[in-house]
């Protein structure tokens, strides 16, 4: 019997320059735990002089967590946090509410070139807290739980896993690990958590002996151990957690439980009544389609 239940392929976008392949939201599956959203940006070679400028835009009913694999970004956000973030690190924005933030290259990178290299995911906000103050957390990679052993690494980027919990603040039952391992490494996913999805980067793997090309996402069958094997270098991510407290409309940049809520943050930004993010004067539009 398979282990894997659904295998996500992406849809491949190009955003300024760079191309971005989306796992989630998909047809079979919204969400794979808390996870709603989710993005594999790069890898992308940005020449000296040359950038990411992601302009001030809103969010509601989400957290926002960015973790990189290569270069940097500066995060800009309308509580006044000003974070530039570097790989290995985590960077956790819980929206609520609603907050507006901005991404942009930092100076010195774009100065002399770099690549860019990353995962984007959105967290869904439980019901209770959809509507919670907006916040800001930052997590150096140093104080993130990290696991080695031959030929592989295990980094906790969210939540608990191998008896491991992240310092990053989250909401309920939460599984996200980063792992690296070299041909031939293998490990376990425990079936602890209830939904749980392994996505491949770079290399190539098996999951109980089916083979995961990179760009795949294996959302795995619940209550059953898996073994990952490496059959060349890779970098892979697992995640999942407690399944989301109901259904969830998405339009651009909004989640929200209800149309009324997303309608009503339309409204909001429309009339460019969410905060505005200090030192900033540039807004991307709300679309119209």
């Amino acid at each position: 019997m398979s282990s894997i239940q659904h295998l996500l392929k992406p849809h491949e976008r190009d955003l300024g320059g760079f191309s971005v392949k989306r796992l989630l939201p998909s047809l079979p599956k919204q969400a794979v735990g808390p996870f709603i959203f989710f993005d594999h940006m790069g890898p992308a070679d940005q020449a000296p002089g040359e950038g990411m400028d992601v302009r001030p835009h809103p969010h509601i009913g989400l957290a926002t967590v960015t973790y990189l694999y290569e270069g940097e970004i500066t995060h800009r956000d309308s509580l006044g946090y000003v974070q530039v973030i570097r790989p290995g690190d985590v960077n956790w924005m819980t929206a609520g509410h609603g907050v507006t933030h901005s991404e942009r290259t930092p100076d010195e990178p774009r100065a002399h070139g770099q690549t860019i290299h990353g995962i984007q995911t959105w967290f869904a906000l439980p019901k209770e807290y959809e509507d919670t103050d907006p916040g800001f957390w930052h997590h150096p990679a140093s104080t993130l739980p990290l696991i080695e052993a031959p030929g592989l690494s295990l980094r906790v980027i969210l939540g608990t896993a191998y008896g491991l919990t992240s310092p990053v603040h989250t909401y309920g039952d939460t599984l996200y690990v980063a792992g690296e391992l070299d041909a031939g490494a293998s490990f376990d996913i425990p079936a602890e958590h209830v939904e749980r999805g392994v996505y491949l980067a770079r290399g190539a793997i098996e999951i109980d002996g089916e083979a995961l090309v990179p760009g795949q996402l294996a959302v795995l069958v619940p209550g059953k151990t898996v073994t990952v094997t490496a059959q060349a270098d890779t970098r892979l991510l697992v995640l999942g957690g407690e399944p989301l407290d109901g259904p969830r409309f998405i339009w651009w940049n909004f989640v929200a439980t209800t149309r009324e809520r997303i309608e009503e943050a339309k409204q909001r930004w429309e009339e460019d009544r969410f905060p505005k993010v200090p030192g900033e004067t540039e807004r991307i539009p709300l679309p119209h389609k």
